[in-house]
């Protein structure tokens, strides 16, 4: 029968050991990856061509006065109301019903098209044309949701 192991001996590495241990797996990486590394190499180059690194390098010394000079323009006033009208704005859209919005905005662009293609033509609307208009089915559906958009936007307003 065996002796009960009664201790575990840790085997300590040198320094010196593990570095080399270190450098032997970057050597077997670097031959798995000499494609790649190859590529890597050229671009970091052709980067360092163009003064793309210094670039990076200088904007990296400069953190901190960067970071300042940024802070600067976002605490200026139209870049708060950009930020706070996006907040709002995202706000007020996740009440909206994603399927209903997509609709509108389609509707929006092909209205805008068709708007479009009346401009090149150059006519002048009268206003009998804005009676009969009111016949056509797909003028009256978008003036009744204009008119119902603005009432829900008048009580909207009220409270």
């Amino acid at each position: 029968m065996a002796t009960p192991i009664t201790a575990i001996q840790k085997e300590n590495k040198s320094d010196e050991e593990t570095k080399l241990e270190k450098l032997e797996e970057l050597k077997a990486l670097l031959a798995e990856n000499e494609d790649s590394v190859s590529k890597t190499m050229k671009l970091l180059a052709e980067l360092n061509g163009l003064g793309v690194l210094d670039a990076a390098d200088s904007m990296v010394q400069a953190k901190e006065d960067i970071a300042k000079i940024a802070l600067g323009q976002l605490s200026r006033e139209p870049a708060k109301n950009l930020i706070n009208t996006a907040i709002a704005a995202g706000g007020a859209l996740t009440k909206a019903d994603p399927e209903v919005m997509g609709k509108l905005l389609e509707s929006i662009i092909a209205g805008t098209k068709q708007g479009q293609d009346f401009l090149k033509d150059d006519k002048k609307v009268g206003v009998l044309d804005l009676l009969k208009a009111m016949n056509d089915p797909d003028i009256n559906r978008a003036v009744g949701f204009g008119l119902q958009f603005l009432k829900g936007m008048g009580k909207a307003l009220k409270e």
